[in-house]
């Protein structure tokens, strides 16, 4: 059994599932835990956001560069990903397992602390499984179904986080939610490192000195371009996810019993339209699927602004669930072909530092989410669960539809100033 699944693009996408059931749990639940459920202004939230980027902006390359010097009998990749699965397990568990009583300045330090250690241990997960990607599936034909695969494996996690946890929380409260959580984490993703065995051959090239990595790293402008595009995009991901509980309970006026099915809309739509970003990718080639997934993503984020009830914003969810899909199917493709490009230049493979800094601008947008919570709540009156202000409804319209078009303009404007460097559409052999 190991011999078959060994490196299959279903084995190294239980990674993805793994990881993507805590992460968006968190993501989308966080906000609402503390801001509207445990009363923490959403000034202070956007503090402990502020003072995490500082952080990052140091853990994250770094993470990367040690990941691309680790040389062991195991791999680059892996020894770091079980070592950091108990502190995953952990900090997850302490997001959301706030002591009772904790209000004011002592559930900010209690946030802050949570989030510094939580992030910090997701920084290495992610960098190192992210750089295993290019380095096990080569080829614009064969990075496109591992692609396709892992984001079918992602959009089941994502149901879970979104869909069950308020069915979760209200059953058996956020703490014991969390602990469920970090289990169903631990043995997929200790699974999928059983299942994944690295490229020897890439562990036996000299890596590039510190200010060296970093500077080639730095001047790569197609990589810079479309990490600064897909962080605004990105934003909006994280905006869906945590505005949604929201928007369900301000806008659309539904009890919190209702958010699943609001949630399942929007990813159950997604799971058959992979296979149709798959065919697109294999036809238009990385680089236009890319652009299109981002134009088509701005668009059906409109109809979410009109939405009045349950079942209205199910129909809009579905609508946005089509963008979404093409944004989380193309990515994979064209920043593994930066990184074969950069290959190609230096003589050697660095996943590891490109995944860090990618991932750094990437989740740089988790700030930007933050801050245009912050200002749309300054604008019309939102300061928490407990004082939520007379405009409320339009606060949460404007966050999850009239923010996320601005954002994707701002992608597709940025694309615009690049050319496409992705290999050319795979066509099957009947067309050639």
């Amino acid at each position: 059994m190991r011999n078959k699944w060994r490196n299959t693009p279903a084995a190294y996408a239980l990674g993805m599932f793994a990881m993507m059931v805590p992460s968006q749990a968190f993501s989308s639940f966080y906000s609402y835990y503390y801001v509207d459920k445990l009363g923490l202004g959403i000034g202070l939230a956007t503090l402990a956001r502020t003072i995490y980027m500082i952080w990052d902006a140091v853990n994250n390359p770094l993470a990367g560069y040690w990941s691309d010097r680790t040389d062991t009998r195991y791999g680059r990749r892996k020894p770091w990903i079980i070592a950091a699965v108990p502190f995953m397990m952990l900090t997850f568990i302490m997001i959301f397992a706030v002591p009772p009583g904790l209000r004011g300045t002592g559930l900010f330090w209690w946030f802050l602390a949570a989030l510094i250690l939580f992030e910090g241990v997701a920084t290495i997960l992610w960098v190192n499984y992210g750089a295993l990607f290019p380095e096990l599936f080569r080829g614009n034909r064969m990075r496109a179904k591992a692609s396709a695969v892992q984001q079918a494996y992602q959009i089941a996690a994502l149901l879970i986080a979104t869909a069950l946890t308020p069915i979760l929380f209200g059953a058996i409260g956020f703490g014991p939610m969390a602990v469920l959580y970090s289990l169903v984490f631990a043995a997929a993703m200790l699974l999928c490192v059983r299942l994944v065995e690295e490229d020897k051959e890439s562990r036996r090239e000299q890596p590039l000195p510190l200010l060296e990595a970093f500077r080639a790293t730095l001047t790569n402008k197609p990589f810079w371009l479309f990490n600064i595009a897909n962080s605004f995009a990105q934003t909006v991901n994280g905006l869906l996810a945590s505005i949604i509980p929201f928007y369900a309970k301000y806008a659309l006026h539904i009890p919190e019993s209702q958010v699943s099915l609001l949630m399942a809309s929007i990813f159950v739509s997604v799971i058959p339209l992979v296979s149709v970003w798959y065919i697109i990718v294999r036809r238009l080639g990385g680089f236009r699927s890319w652009r299109l997934s981002l134009i088509l993503y701005g668009l059906s984020a409109v109809p979410l602004w009109f939405a009045g009830n349950l079942a209205e914003g199910i129909a809009a969810g579905i609508a946005i669930g089509f963008g979404l899909t093409g944004f989380l199917v193309t990515p994979n493709v064209l920043s593994s072909r930066i990184i074969d490009l950069d290959a190609e230049k230096t003589g050697r493979r660095r996943e590891g530092i490109y995944t860090a800094v990618s991932g750094f601008i990437t989740r740089s947008s988790g700030l930007i989410s933050a801050l245009a919570f912050w200002i749309v709540g300054i604008l019309f009156g939102y300061v928490s669960g407990e004082n939520p202000g007379p405009h409320a409804e339009t606060a949460f319209r404007v966050l999850i539809s009239a923010v996320p078009v601005l954002l994707l303009a701002v992608s597709v404007a940025i694309s615009l100033f690049m050319r496409d460097f992705s290999e050319e559409p795979v066509r099957t052999e009947a067309e050639s």
